[in-house]
């Protein structure tokens, strides 16, 4: 089963993946974990990433979708996959076409003012990656690795604003676009974790039989 995962940057596509992957046995792929992992490493996909993150705009077309088409040649790609920020636009996801098919979307609805206030309160390990909110996590340490934990650069609320108005703009079309073949479902992404993850579990076992 191939599944994609929308919603506005800060709503919880990256927290809810994890878990409805780890439970349903697909391949976790996050564009937004590729090109950090490129940045850290000063590749020259992540110096050029990174120009256009630190700006809020969206990294070329071209560039993920070729990194994509290398991701999906890895054997765990080939049992299923949950696709976390791929693909945002249009174009992307004709692209996709082309790599796979798609079985089910899961549209996560949030108000940008609820993004804000996530994004402030997010901190980061900087050695294995795993995201924390101040208002459940006050130490400064990973309780998974004991790395720091760290704020990503762009995480403040001008950025996030900014990242909200080109999602609107540039992602949204998406909706319709697969609206059209009748595989999306909204979620509304203020519900409990646990609850909002048992309820797209839900309604992927459903698109199953």
């Amino acid at each position: 089963m191939n599944i994609i995962f929308l919603g506005p940057p800060g709503s919880g596509k990256g927290t809810m993946a994890e878990r409805v992957g780890k439970e349903m046995k697909l391949a976790h792929i996050s564009t937004g974990d590729i090109l950090r992992a490129e940045i850290k490493a000063g590749s020259e996909l992540g110096g050029l990433a990174k120009s256009y993150i630190d700006k809020g705009a969206l990294v070329p077309d071209s560039v993920i979708i070729d990194m994509m088409r290398e991701r999906f040649k890895q054997d765990d790609a080939k049992g299923g996959v949950l696709l976390d920020g791929f693909p945002r636009t249009v174009a992307q996801a004709e692209a996709l076409d082309s790599l796979t098919a798609i079985d089910a979307v899961i549209n996560l609805e949030v108000d940008v003012q609820v993004i804000v206030n996530r994004v402030i309160a997010r901190r980061v390990c900087e050695q294995c990656g795993c995201v924390y909110s101040v208002k459940t996590h006050a130490a400064s340490d990973c309780s998974k690795c004991g790395g720091k934990l760290v704020i990503r650069p762009d995480d403040n609320e001008q950025t996030v604003r900014e990242r909200f108005r080109v999602y609107e703009e540039q992602t949204q079309p998406l909706i319709d676009f697969y609206a059209q073949r009748g595989i999306v479902s909204n979620v509304d992404a203020t519900m409990p974790i646990e609850e909002e993850a048992a309820y797209i579990i839900d309604i992927l076992n459903t698109e199953k039989i």
